[in-house]
């Protein structure tokens, strides 16, 4: 049976016309004015009732062929194909978007201060990646070479770790890091033992991971080596400023660690988040200087730049790198090369030592200006480096419902107890002074210790 349609074209239409007939076909195919079986009007028919040439009608039966809506038999004609419409799918209504509210001011830690104006130094960087054409193929897996080779030379003169690009691996950031370790070098069912308090990321990455988690006691130079079980096969570290209480592993407890871990086997995971900002002497040296066969460092962008870029790398030996290479080769799961070529751009012309150097002397004003604001109200630790300090509160408070408290006034603040889990300790607030701009960080001091006289 032929079937004659309403059809119709649109010249003035931005749509092509043989596209404008194929779709009318299909919506008469979905709403069942078409039906499976039914013999379509010949092309040279159809061109004439739509008043179009023939290769308008030709294109349009094309599209719909290859597509499966119609079917063409031998001899006699074009018909509809056996296609069972589906019924549209039902839209909820969506929700109205409710008002924000006051704009909430924040002293967390871990956020560096990003400048208001783009620099001369990032926009060359970017300039310099815009002028470049992008690799043939995909890039390798354990990251750029060149950027490799920079790192290497980066690390080793900042951090004091001997390394070169065979034992760089470029990565997402930290936790990416972290996990990409993890999941490669440790097997479910596994001891790792992590710092209390400590980072609630690492804590996440390793129950993902099925590892069992030892708490692991810290004091005022950071993880207590003693306090090991010799049954862990790995540990996770901040030598250089314990996250969140600020110690730092002194020297004779760096060797102790190694020999620790070189009698057992462990691995040890330093995370050196932000070492480069130390207020009392020059940056310490990373404990991966020490032993590269045993020690794992996991350093990051986080802190000199911005969260958001999600670059970092990691140090480890040859063998260790190459077999996280093979991997992540299987996964795609790497830095784009834009960021990479970026990165090695910011190396290269001497911009990130500028950015570490300028924000140094902002932060060491910022962290006088919290510590003489706030001395009166408990006791400071972890001020010689970092982007936070430490408040410790007397006994007896509640540091989660002076946090509250400090929300509902209008500022966000961690309490110490957030990042501990099994091992008591005093109360506290974890205070970042990077962040905020230099009025938002006057409004925020002023709002918390109005909390704290409280």
């Amino acid at each position: 049976m032929d079937i004659s349609l309403p059809l119709t074209v649109d010249r003035s239409a931005s749509t092509s016309l043989h596209l404008q007939v194929a779709e009318q076909f299909r919506a008469a195919v979905r709403d069942g004015r078409l039906q499976a079986g039914h013999r379509l009007p010949s092309t040279r028919d159809l061109a004439k009732q739509l008043a179009v040439s023939r290769s308008v009608a030709q294109a349009a039966y094309d599209q719909l062929h290859a597509e499966g809506w119609i079917a063409g038999r031998t001899g006699s004609g074009t018909y509809v194909a056996d296609v069972v419409p589906l019924q549209p799918a039902t839209r909820q209504r969506p929700r109205p978007i409710e008002s924000e509210g006051p704009r909430l001011l924040s002293l967390r830690p871990g956020i560096p201060y990003i400048e208001p104006r783009v620099d001369a130094g990032w926009r060359r960087a970017w300039r310099e990646v815009s002028a470049q054409p992008p690799p043939r193929g995909y890039d390798e897996a354990a990251g750029s070479p060149a950027l490799r080779a920079a790192l290497a030379e980066h690390v080793g003169r900042v951090r004091g770790i001997a390394c070169g690009p065979e034992n760089l691996l470029i990565t997402n950031g930290t936790t990416h890091g972290l996990r990409l370790l993890l999941t490669v070098t440790q097997q479910r069912g596994q001891r790792i033992a992590i710092e209390d308090p400590g980072y609630l990321n690492a804590v996440v990455a390793a129950r993902d991971h099925g590892l069992e988690i030892v708490d692991v006691p810290v004091d005022a130079d950071g993880l207590r080596v003693s306090a090991l079980p010799d049954d862990v096969a790995a540990v996770y570290v901040t030598p250089s400023h314990q996250y969140p209480l600020g110690g730092r592993l002194p020297v004779a407890r760096l060797n102790e660690l190694v020999r620790w871990a070189r009698r057992t086997g462990a691995t040890l995971i330093e995370d050196d988040y932000d070492s480069e900002f130390r207020y009392d002497v020059a940056p310490l040296p990373a404990l991966a200087q020490l032993d590269l066969d045993r020690v794992v460092h996991l350093g990051t962008l986080s802190k000199m730049l911005s969260p958001a870029l999600r670059l970092g790398w990691l140090v480890a030996s040859a063998e260790t790198v190459d077999r996280l290479a093979v991997a992540r080769a299987a996964t795609g799961d790497w830095p784009g090369w834009p960021m990479q070529a970026a990165l090695l751009a910011m190396l290269r012309d001497g911009y990130l030592d500028q950015v570490v150097r300028r924000h140094r002397r902002l932060y060491a004003e910022r962290r006088n200006h919290t510590c003489t604001t706030l001395a009166a109200y408990g006791s400071i630790i972890g001020q010689d480096a970092g982007l936070h300090i430490t408040l410790l509160l007397p006994d007896g408070i509640d540091d989660q419902a002076v946090a509250d408290r400090a929300h509902r006034a209008g500022l966000v603040v961690a309490p110490l107890s957030e990042y501990r889990r099994t091992i008591p300790g005093r109360p506290g607030l974890v205070i970042g002074y990077a962040t905020p701009t230099d009025e938002d960080f006057t409004r925020a001091l002023g709002i918390l210790t109005e909390v704290l006289r409280a």
